[in-house]
């Protein structure tokens, strides 16, 4: 009973929003938008209250934002890949980490590629591909590397789909680790180029110490993603994913090429979850293998599952959840993998459909629970 009141609510508010009138839904979308921007100085109580660095121990809150919102842009190409299309991508740490190592091997100066562009062409010690070249290369690679795994794995389904992208997330890992001539090998690369701006206080305006400005940036381009999202599944691209999600076969009879649009939904998927690695790259200014092991392809996952799967929204505040309150709670850090153990048992007993789902994956567990419940009787 309280899962349908649940779904109720849910759908009440949806459709009070869907309602509204636009000046209202713009009004209320600048609000937040302003407010998100604002975050980093939020400093009010008691709102300051959900800083992060209130103790010694505790995280610089700027730099806690910006992983949160890239962690979203994360989310948002995750959930294209397993909410719209329904395919289980344990491996999209991979793409992660090839948009980050894009940067650092072409942007770099300590980038071993760069040097030998260097040595070859007789270019001066201090030249590397600028910021804005890698943009593209980065998100070029990533896309190429999706289309790569998804034309000869996207025939699979279910548990053989995750398993393969599960080896390619360490795949990916294992050879950056072992190239010494162009990844730097398990050193890594430091130097990762930041985005161009003019120099404050000697310093670049991008830089280690005010992660506010990456913040900013990070959020104006999740923004961005979020309306190009949000219109490509309402677009007959969108329709289609939903069509191969809930049954490939029926999809296919009625006319939807579901490898072409499985693959475009991989392709996408690891273009974002590229950008994303970008952004984190070029913050941190060093990238090694290690920061991309398979767990984070984990946290990922259950990002999606956790927040709603198929809703764009729900995805967001799965991300948010599982970056900020380890952060938050930094004290209790022996208890975390216990916390985050219960709490995924807890979600999935009683909101297998997400904290916040998509309607139409409402209506689906909804279906699902009766049918259960009639067989039950039936016995």
């Amino acid at each position: 009973m309280s899962q349908i009141l649940d779904a109720v609510r849910g759908l009440a508010l949806g459709e009070r929003w869907n309602h509204a009138p636009k000046v209202v839904r713009w009004a209320v979308m600048l609000l937040v938008i302003a407010f998100a921007f604002y975050l980093p100085y939020l400093n009010i109580l008691p709102f300051a209250y959900i800083r992060t660095d209130l103790t010694a121990s505790g995280s610089d809150w700027a730099s806690v934002l910006f992983l949160i919102v890239v962690y979203m842009i994360v989310a948002v190409g995750l959930n294209v890949v397993i909410g719209l299309a329904g395919l289980l991508d344990l491996g999209y740490v991979g793409f992660y980490a090839l948009g980050a190592y894009s940067v650092a091997i072409f942007g770099s100066t300590n980038s071993p590629v760069v040097q030998a562009l260097q040595s070859r062409f007789g270019l001066s010690e201090d030249w590397a591909v600028p910021f804005a070249v890698c943009i593209p290369i980065a998100i070029l690679v990533s896309l190429v590397a999706g289309v790569i795994l998804g034309a000869p794995t996207l025939r699979l389904r279910g548990d053989y789909l995750a398993i393969v992208t599960l080896g390619f997330g360490e795949i990916i890992r294992i050879t950056f680790r072992n190239l010494d001539g162009i990844s730097n090998g398990a050193a890594g690369i430091t130097g990762v180029p930041v985005p161009p701006g003019p120099e404050t206080d000697g310093r670049a305006f991008f830089n280690t110490i005010d992660a506010e400005r990456w913040y900013w940036l990070a959020l104006a381009i999740l923004i961005l993603l979020i309306f190009l999202a949000r219109r490509l599944e309402h677009s007959r691209v969108g329709r289609a994913w939903l069509a191969i999600r809930e049954d490939e076969d029926a999809a296919a009879v009625m006319g939807v090429a579901g490898f072409k649009f499985k693959l475009w939904a991989f392709a996408i998927g690891a273009t974002l979850g590229g950008l994303a690695g970008l952004l984190f790259g070029s913050k941190q200014q060093y990238v090694e293998p290690n920061a991309f092991m398979v767990n984070l392809s984990f946290l990922f996952v259950a990002m999606v599952v956790i927040g709603g799967s198929g809703n764009i929204f729900g995805a967001l505040l799965g991300a948010f959840l599982l970056t900020y309150l380890p952060e938050r709670f930094r004290e209790f850090v022996d208890w975390r993998p216990f916390a985050f153990g219960v709490a995924l048992v807890a979600v999935m007993i009683l909101r297998p459909q997400g904290l916040v789902p998509s309607r139409r994956r409402a209506r689906e567990f909804e279906d699902r629970r009766h049918e259960a419940e009639e067989a039950a009787a039936d016995v």
